[in-house]
């Protein structure tokens, strides 16, 4: 996060930042919109600049600059958006309970202690007075030193927690150079049959047995943080014989297990062409409720 001409000015605020977001492909397309008409309008109305960074990569930067006003205005109206989106997700789904809506900053790793606070204070006062869950990403994302500050809750609380997090940022600017963050082109892609993950290369499909993988991450470092964020428990059981498929149970109430369904598929969703039920992802005719809690064949 960068400031210029910074000064403090009666009733709040007077400077002008750049804040950079980090969206999946379809979180990306879903604030163009239709020949653009979507993001322009956001410009147009918010009088920000919003910049949406080039390539085929799965993930995108979106970086957002202009006065606090401005920044507050294009956030909220991302932020209605997804909402938008998610609405329009559970028309047809058998998912009762409605996910928040999820934003993710991308912040360097030098300011991050200030905005956890000591033993997490701060982060703690920023959860309660807005309504709205932040998870700090213990790890750097890759090559750079900048980590991903992940936003969930209604609209109303997401523009208040980035309110506060500005503050916090604009009172402790960043240490030393910071390395930003840049994604990754995209692998290949994946497609799903008859419970099977395969890989697409050429006129061919690779089986590819390793998908769990990109939920659990490195050492557990993704499945750890999904839970942290959603407050469910989630289980991972061992392939049976013979079956590449494995089974997630997800446990908890129906707002965490909603919030852990939708963390599954923001994670992988850029790596995945889903043939079913694009908020499941990859999720069998298996599926079922049953006294807070919820399985899923992978």
């Amino acid at each position: 996060m960068n400031t210029k001409d910074g000064k403090a000015s009666e009733g709040g605020l007077n400077v002008t930042l750049t804040i950079r977001l980090l969206m999946h492909g379809k979180e990306v397309g879903s604030i163009i919109g239709k020949k653009g008409e979507t993001v322009k309008k956001m410009r147009e109305e918010s009088g920000a600049r919003i910049n949406i960074s080039e390539g085929s990569c799965p993930e995108r930067i979106v970086t957002i600059t202009g006065p606090t006003d401005a920044i507050f205005k294009a956030f909220s109206m991302i932020a209605l958006k997804f909402e938008e989106d998610i609405n329009a997700s559970m028309t047809n789904s058998t998912v009762t309970s409605k996910p928040p809506v999820t934003l993710r900053l991308v912040v360097p790793a030098s300011q991050c202690g200030s905005l956890i606070g000591k033993g997490g204070s701060k982060i703690k006062e920023i959860r309660e007075s807005t309504g709205a869950q932040v998870q700090v990403a213990g790890d750097m994302l890759p090559n750079s030193t900048e980590r991903a500050v992940t936003i969930s809750g209604t609209p109303d609380a997401i523009i208040q927690c980035v309110k506060q997090i500005c503050v916090v940022m604009l009172e402790s600017p960043p240490k030393g150079a910071t390395i930003p963050y840049r994604p990754k082109p995209a692998s290949a892609p994946i497609i799903f049959a008859g419970g099977q993950a395969f890989t697409i290369q050429g006129q061919y499909a690779i089986p590819h047995p390793d998908l769990i993988g990109c939920i659990i991450g490195r050492q557990g470092s993704k499945i750890n943080e999904i839970r942290q964020m959603s407050g469910a428990q989630i289980k991972i059981a061992n392939a049976t014989e013979g079956s590449a498929e494995r089974q997630v149970t997800i446990t908890g109430s129906p707002a965490n297990i909603s919030l852990a369904q939708y963390l599954i598929n923001a994670r992988d969703s850029p790596h995945i062409e889903t043939r079913i039920d694009p908020f499941i992802f990859s999720c069998t005719n298996t599926i079922w409720h049953a006294s807070g809690s919820q399985k899923i064949t992978i």
